[in-house]
């Protein structure tokens, strides 16, 4: 097949377009952190819906958003203390409302089938906005004298970044070379199980290294987190590609020209964050 010229500037340029905005959004400050993962969470959503449609799914896609912003800001407003202010206790307790909210539209809705539109739209918020709402909540510590701004460690999320494109690399290369036995052919054919096992072994050889940055006081946690990252990652890979085959397209949307959508680009980091947060939040808990 011969080299298309296009076709790799095009993606060469994206990359790099792409890591720019990533690094400098984290790099920046904590509130261009959050800012960069709100869009991406909101964003993601929208794609997520328009997967399900070309499933022959009609999510309830406004309320389906609005209430996917609602959920971010929710859980966001939790790493604040709760006090007197009638709005912000209001604001982190309404994230309980979320599917309540979505059955009034299940209800009056006249779609052909109300509740699978339903579940479909309330598993986009799961699936898209939490995920990025707990990793906004990761660079910091927890606690009730945390002030997030000045507490922000963005190596943390950058860290956890390097790991996920250290074991996809890895991963490939042992693929490639070694790989023999297809792990999940139907969904990815190209994934083997010889790959993916090298590809978290590597993967936590690199979280050893990333303690020298003495992000946390534990010697242990990088590379729990990069076992996490290894496993957990794989999974989130193999569940966006079910996702696309279901509804019969190669890429979740066409935001990145070249690489696709952003669910094609944070695949893994969607399925990762929840777990990392719970062992970065348990990690803490257990130090205190």
């Amino acid at each position: 097949m011969a080299l298309n010229l296009n076709t790799l500037k095009v993606r060469s340029i994206t990359a790099v377009v792409f890591v720019i905005v990533l690094l400098s959004g984290i790099y920046f400050s904590y509130y261009s952190f959050i800012s960069l993962f709100f869009f991406v969470s909101i964003w993601a959503l929208n794609e997520f819906y328009n997967l399900v449609q070309k499933m022959n799914v009609l999510p309830f896609k406004i309320l389906g958003i609005i209430c996917g912003v609602l959920t971010f800001l929710s859980i966001l407003s939790r790493q604040f203390p709760e006090n007197e202010m009638i709005g912000l206790t209001l604001l982190q307790n309404a994230i309980y409302l979320i599917p309540f909210i979505l059955s009034i539209q299940f209800l009056f809705c006249s779609y052909p089938d109300p509740f699978q539109s339903y579940v479909y739209t309330l598993a986009g918020i799961c699936y898209c906005i939490i995920p990025f709402a707990l990793l906004v909540q990761i660079p910091i510590s927890f606690g009730k004298d945390v002030i997030p701004t000045l507490d922000y460690n963005y190596f943390k999320v950058v860290g956890i970044i390097f790991l996920i494109w250290a074991n996809d690399t890895f991963a490939y290369l042992g693929g490639s070379l070694f790989g023999k036995n297809k792990m999940y052919e139907r969904v990815s054919p190209g994934k083997t199980w010889e790959g993916t096992i090298i590809g978290v072994i590597l993967c936590v050889a690199v979280g050893f290294t990333l303690n020298l940055n003495h992000t946390f006081s534990s010697n242990w946690l990088w590379p729990v987190i990069a076992l996490v990252v290894g496993v957990f990652g794989t999974l989130g890979d193999l569940i966006e590609s079910l996702m696309k085959r279901k509804a019969a397209v190669k890429d979740s949307g066409t935001l990145m020209p070249g690489h696709g959508g952003v669910l094609d680009r944070f695949d893994s980091l969607l399925f990762v964050s929840p777990f990392v947060f719970v062992l970065i939040k348990v990690a803490e808990a257990a130090n205190n």
